[in-house]
């Protein structure tokens, strides 16, 4: 053989081995795909496993009395497992399998038992692992069907497996709804406290170990978490959940009255800044208002009338003007426009009957006059007052402010100034201006305003937030009390007179009107208007600013006439409400009037609620039948040896059942009123848990 055939019959010979080695690996590819495909797919479902996080349940967000604005729940998915070791002879699970979907059906209503007994025969022949029986339930719910047959074998055995999901809710539905937030992945832009505050909120998630089974399904290894979720921390607001009920309320009735598009309320506290109410409602469909858009922080527009507060303090710092300047009402002619009042002409008054009566004429005049040679002047106020600057709000969605100053190129040298002073050419936000008149009633200190109090976790207080002061003095105090006088006549001589005057308070605000640009065709389409009301009150003593902005009302469109009506009902409730501001009031007698006696149940409690009504307490073991009411409330206190019965005869419901419920008892109670029987007597000796029935008349 030669060299050449050798080295042909070894090249064969390679090929040849790999070729069949090609054609072995094909065919067994092929056998593994076709003939063992199910068995190896199975296996490597059973043998696939990896971690999912499980979510955290949410921190709570509280209003500043402790009522729950936000919480999550618990809510659960309920799968079974058709080959848990209780039902694995057939036997047994045939036996109940019917009487687990009657139970089911009867449950929860949506399909016949049939049809529940269907889909249990069908999960047994499939042997599914991981069948889903329900989603959405509740933990009540969860408690019953743990008590269904089969599932009643126990957490192994009867098949029920159950991850646990946690429900975002708002016990006060609608309150506030804009402003609490909310939490969605699709979501770029956070919204509200839950989205500002979500690193806080969210908490830290755990870890459990799935494994995926026949048709991809994911079920967990164990139901109990491999790493538990850390709970988020709380958020204290500063909402008061009456106040927002009341400014809610107010606004959308209304809105719904002069079917305007949109409106929006602000209630802050003067020292501090703290937000206590804020609503906003956009017109979803005739008299049907929802909260789609928080334009209280994001509704840029020009303020109108309201900034001119901003205007007189501007001229009275600079000494330009007093009170006691005499000034033309009615028109003004500026290059290109003429500045008219809506009221028409008041003749020549004063600077104060000006502001009162709301002269657009006037303030343009005397800004135009003042400023016209040095226009910066003018503005250099405004940017000295922070009003073209953000306020580092806690929530979300604060719009940019726009102040004009002269090196703007829209900047126009005849027209802008002017028109500046009445609240046009600038976009401010309505809670930027509440701020500015928050700040006349502060006695000149800028606060910026604060919707958390303190961030708390397990109870404990993690970060406080203090009130962050943006500027100490806006003006001199000459200037400001000139400026709170002036507010003060607005109500009780000007254009807020008739509608907001109350005999009870003292009130000091602004009206304003002004035309607002529609969004796609400017201030040159159809006329669309802005009635706004700001102000303080009481005014002697303020303690809390408010501002109302309704946007393109139907129904008139002056700011007292349609904004007016929402101010005063809101500060009429909120006075009434609110004690600290009672404390003047003068004290009417009603001669021998019996005051009741009463046996205290919440000793705390009751001590609380005497101390803020200002009543004095009797407080004594044994009173005497005739008691001098005259120093106080007789209360009868009562004291138990342990182990025994409190006496509660006499005692309201509540009183009584705390007081047997620390004892330890369990009660059972009839009737209403106050209690006239116990079925076992006080100083009697019964084991701790017994019931007693209490009888009210």
């Amino acid at each position: 053989m030669n060299i050449r055939t050798n080295i042909l019959l070894r090249v064969y010979l390679a090929f040849g081995l790999i070729v069949f080695l090609a054609f072995a690996v094909f065919f067994k590819l092929c056998h593994l795909q076709f003939v063992q495909g199910k068995k190896w797919r199975s296996m490597a479902d059973s043998l696939s496993t990896r971690y999912v996080n499980v979510d955290a349940a949410r921190g709570n967000i509280f209003a500043v009395d402790g009522s729950l604005l936000a919480t999550s729940v618990p809510e659960y998915e309920l799968h079974m497992d058709m080959l848990a070791g209780g039902i694995a002879d057939d036997k047994i699970f045939y036996d109940k399998v019917d009487s687990l979907a009657m139970k089911l059906s009867q449950y929860f209503g949506d399909k016949s038992a049939r049809e529940y007994s269907a889909i249990l025969r069908e999960a047994r022949r499939d042997s599914s692992r991981y069948q889903l029986i329900r989603r959405k339930v509740s933990y009540q719910e969860l408690k019953k069907i743990r008590q269904f047959p089969i599932f009643k074998m126990g957490k192994y055995k009867g098949g029920l497996i159950v991850i646990q999901k946690n429900k975002r809710i708002l016990p006060f539905r609608d309150l506030a709804m804009r402003t609490i937030g909310y939490k969605n992945e699709n979501v770029k832009n956070p919204v509200g406290l839950e989205g500002a505050y979500a690193s806080y909120i969210n908490g830290e998630t755990g870890k459990r170990l799935m494994q995926r089974i026949a048709g991809g399904v994911w079920m967990p290894v164990n139901e109990d978490e491999e790493i538990a979720p850390k709970d988020g921390a709380d958020i204290i607001s500063t909402i008061d959940v009456n106040f927002q009920d009341v400014a809610q309320s107010a606004l959308k009735k209304q809105l719904i009255k002069s079917s305007a598009d949109h409106g929006a309320v602000i209630l802050m506290e003067v020292a501090t800044g703290e937000i206590r109410a804020v609503a906003n409602f956009t017109k979803v469909a005739d008299g049907e208002y929802k909260e789609k858009f928080n334009y209280a922080i994001a509704g840029n527009q020009d303020p109108g009338s309201t900034f001119k507060v901003a205007s007189y303090m501007a001229l009275l710092e600079d000494k330009m003007v007093d009170t006691n300047t005499m000034v033309g009402t009615g028109t003004y002619q500026i290059p290109g426009h003429t500045i008219k009042d809506s009221h028409g002409s008041i003749g020549v008054v004063t600077v104060k009957r000006a502001f009162e009566e709301s002269s657009n004429a006037a303030i343009a005049y005397l800004v135009n006059r003042s400023y016209h040679d040095n226009q910066s002047k003018f503005t250099d106020h405004l940017y000295d007052w922070h009003l073209n600057e953000k306020m580092q709000l806690q929530i979300p969605g604060e719009a940019q402010p726009v102040v004009k100053n002269p090196s703007n190129k829209s900047w126009n040298k005849n027209m802008t100034l002017p028109q500046m002073a009445y609240g046009y050419e600038m976009q401010l936000t309505p809670l930027k201006m509440l701020s500015f008149y928050n700040a006349v009633a502060n006695n000149g200190k800028y606060v910026t305003p604060i919707f958390v109090r303190e961030i708390r976790r397990l109870g404990n207080t993690v970060e406080r937030f203090q009130t962050r002061v943006v500027n100490e003095k806006i003006c001199s105090d000459v200037t400001l009390n000139k400026i709170k006088a002036m507010l003060e006549g607005v109500i009780n001589e000007g254009t807020g007179h008739g509608i907001i005057y109350n005999p009870l308070y003292k009130v000091a605000g602004k009206t304003g009107t002004a035309q607002v640009a529609d969004g796609r065709h400017g201030y040159h389409a159809k006329l669309q208007y802005q009635a706004s009301f700001c102000g303080y009150f009481p005014a002697d003593k303020p303690k809390y600013s408010l501002i109302v902005v309704i946007n393109d009302p139907k129904n008139g469109y002056y700011g007292a006439q349609v904004a007016g009506p929402v101010f005063r009902e809101i500060a009429d409730r909120v006075y009434s409400s609110d004690l600290e501001m009672h404390q003047n009031l003068p004290t009417h007698y009603v001669g021998n009037t019996q005051l009741p006696k009463i046996k205290t149940g919440n000793f705390k409690a009751l001590q609380q609620v005497y101390t803020k009504l200002g009543i004095k307490p009797l407080y004594a073991s044994n009173l005497p039948k005739s008691v001098d009411t005259s120093n106080g409330i007789p209360s009868q206190n009562i004291k138990y040896k342990p182990g025994t019965v409190p006496s509660v005869t006499g005692m309201s419901l509540s009183d009584a059942l705390y007081v047997l419920g620390n004892a330890g008892f369990k009660t059972t109670v009839r009737g209403s009123g106050f209690v006239a029987k116990q079925s076992v007597t006080g100083g009697s000796v019964i084991p701790k848990g017994s019931k007693i029935s209490i009888e009210l008349e």
